[in-house]
């Protein structure tokens, strides 16, 4: 299939899911278009629950005891029976009982979310990602669009309602890296024909993570393509302080490269 044909088919994806799930910035679920309140889900444990399936989503099969281990201090075969009913009551309230629940799979004593019939917009970063590298090479316009379609989806950290939870913070550093990472690399791709672009894409960048290098670094190629060379130099400026009060270091040998060259450059 061609990669142009991908991102349409990840777009129709969401469109055609019945249900939605939303982990950036806040969670939210949406099921045939109609968000689920938090009076629908009940308890905190129910959402919590639902919550690590949609983390765990690529492990095939958990145990239910070490989803409870995980989950709850005070390990409870009744929280988990609760927890689980009140998913499967919340997101299919009309399925006959006796009946396989649709969202929720389980073989034996183990448990998966089915994602082939869910939306989850982390899914759907990851993978526009995935094209954009694909097409990196010698498809630069739909590299383009699949990195566009990425960060629109990042509105802020994964389950911000679940900062402090171990089980969440793994997935939640390696979606923010993705999404650091289709930034940079879109910004790299148009600095030459939009530097203003690339600007806002860096600044996107830093405001997520205020020491992120390569941000700092494509600000100043972006403020160099446009011949602004004392806003290149104030960038690095920033950049080497906020790297010494963090980590108490300085910039990397290519970024102070970089700063040689726009020092070398006359206005």
């Amino acid at each position: 299939m061609r990669l142009e044909n991908k991102i349409v088919e990840l777009i129709s994806k969401k469109k055609n899911a019945s249900l939605h799930v939303q982990t950036f910035g806040n969670f939210q679920v949406w099921r045939e278009d109609e968000k689920i309140s938090s009076k629908d889900w009940g308890r905190d444990k129910t959402i919590q629950l639902f919550q690590f399936l949609v983390t765990a989503r690529h492990r095939h099969g958990l145990h239910k005891e070490q989803i409870v281990d995980r989950l709850w201090e005070e390990a409870s075969d009744k929280n988990f029976k609760v927890a689980l009913h009140g998913i499967n009551k919340t997101l299919e309230p009309n399925r006959k009982s006796r009946t396989e629940a649709k969202y929720i799979l389980r073989q034996g004593v183990t448990y998966q979310l089915n994602a082939n019939e869910i939306w989850i917009d982390a899914d759907a970063l990851e993978n526009f990602i995935a094209i954009g590298n694909q097409a990196l090479g010698d498809q630069p316009k739909v590299a383009e669009r699949a990195y566009q379609e990425a960060i629109e989806l990042y509105e802020g950290i994964y389950l911000p309602n679940r900062l402090y939870e171990d089980w969440s913070s793994e997935e939640r550093e390696r979606l923010q890296i993705l999404a650091l990472g289709a930034m940079i690399t879109l910004g790299e791709l148009l600095v030459e024909k939009n530097p203003m672009e690339t600007i806002r894409l860096a600044q996107q960048a830093l405001l997520i993570d205020s020491a992120w290098e390569d941000a700092y670094r494509l600000q100043m190629e972006a403020y160099l393509q446009k011949g602004n060379r004392p806003m290149a130099i104030k960038t690095y400026q920033h950049c080497e302080k906020v790297l010494e009060k963090e980590f108490g270091i300085e910039p990397l040998p290519e970024t102070q490269q970089l700063l040689r060259k726009i020092k070398g450059i006359k206005v």
